[in-house]
């Protein structure tokens, strides 16, 4: 549809009803008026020296007239250029998500529809989506291995948000995320939980990612989830991979699998949140899709109309077109009788 279609409205079209009478003054305008009663034509030289000026006069000055009438009309009528969107207010959550990116994150157990997939980009996968569903919530991204790194402040601006989880990399080497060896899963809620406790919103949360257990930092899982639950903060913790993975023998001299499903349990517990296990692709998606479900933001979405005004144009164009007209009429007056 045409732009002009889309947003041109007036505002108060019941003054368009004026155009009919300004229709019919025109239409009786040009019908003929009484015949003379006597007829002089050895007058006709006489009428015919000032005829050329009047009749200019005429021919120009009553259709400048009609324009002047008709755009005054269509200004009384408010002509608007109308923009409309919807407008969207959210009382969001805030929602701190913990990353692990340890050297185990890089064992490919997950088997998605594409093949197999490592543990890192399965998870990147479901965040990104997560991310994307949510789009009325400030969300921050902790990335930990033997400490915590914060990868984005809490944020709306979800495109950057997320291409700083595209960007994260394991300690691997010197180019990782996170330089550091081993799993801090303790000091990665306790930073999370430090940048959740100055938001004021109606619910807090941190999602906490990790494929094994604590090894590092200084403050135990447990004391990090107490203080937590004081800042009126829930944890929802997902526990990836399966037993069997492995890392290569070029990462560990002596590979094994860690996990401590008990403890992550009991964080989820104490902060009044959810554990999870995921131990294949699918799994996970419903999993962050549960999250999703149980955290829901309240929004109202109304629609917000802008008028730009376009009645002075016209009623400008109908001043300019009256003047003129006025000016030419009076300056070729009629004959005196």
């Amino acid at each position: 549809m045409p732009p002009l279609l889309v947003h041109f409205r007036f505002a108060q079209p019941g003054w368009l009803l004026l155009l009919l009478p300004a229709l019919m003054l025109i239409v009786l305008r040009r019908g003929r008026g009484a015949s003379a009663a006597v007829t002089f034509p050895n007058l006709s030289i006489l009428v015919s020296l000032g005829r050329r000026a009047r009749q200019g006069a005429w021919n120009f000055g009553v259709p400048l007239a009609c324009v002047a009438l008709f755009t005054a009309i269509l200004g009384m009528a408010r002509p608007v250029w109308r923009n409309q969107y919807q407008s969207r207010s959210a009382s969001g959550i805030d929602i701190m998500i913990t990353f692990d990116c340890s050297l185990s994150m890089a064992i490919d157990d997950f088997i998605s529809k594409d093949g197999t997939i490592n543990r890192i980009d399965a998870a990147k996968r479901v965040v990104d989506d997560f991310i994307t569903r949510r789009p009325d919530d400030r969300i921050g991204l902790i990335a930990f291995a033997g400490r915590p790194v914060s990868a984005s402040p809490i944020t709306l601006d979800h495109p950057w948000l997320r291409n700083s989880l595209k960007d994260l990399r394991l300690n691997e080497s010197s180019r990782g995320t996170v330089n550091e060896g081993g799993t801090a899963i303790g000091s990665a809620i306790a930073a999370a939980a430090l940048r959740l406790d100055s938001r004021q919103s109606k619910s807090k949360i941190i999602v906490l990612i990790t494929d094994g257990a604590n090894n590092s930092g200084k403050l135990a899982p447990l004391e990090a989830a107490a203080h937590a639950k004081t800042l009126g903060i829930k944890i929802y913790t997902v526990a990836i991979g399966t037993e069997d993975g492995r890392v290569p023998g070029s990462i560990q001299s002596f590979p094994r699998q860690e996990f401590d499903l008990p403890t992550l349990t009991e964080i989820a517990r104490v902060t009044g949140g959810e554990h999870f296990r995921a131990q294949q692709f699918e799994t996970l998606e419903s999993t962050f899709h549960t999250i999703d479900r149980l955290e829901k933001t309240d929004s109202v979405s109304h629609p917000v109309i802008d008028d730009n005004e376009l009645f002075p144009w016209f009623i400008g164009l109908a001043f300019l077109a009256a003047l003129t007209a006025t000016g030419i009429i009076a300056l070729n007056p009629p004959p005196a009788p």
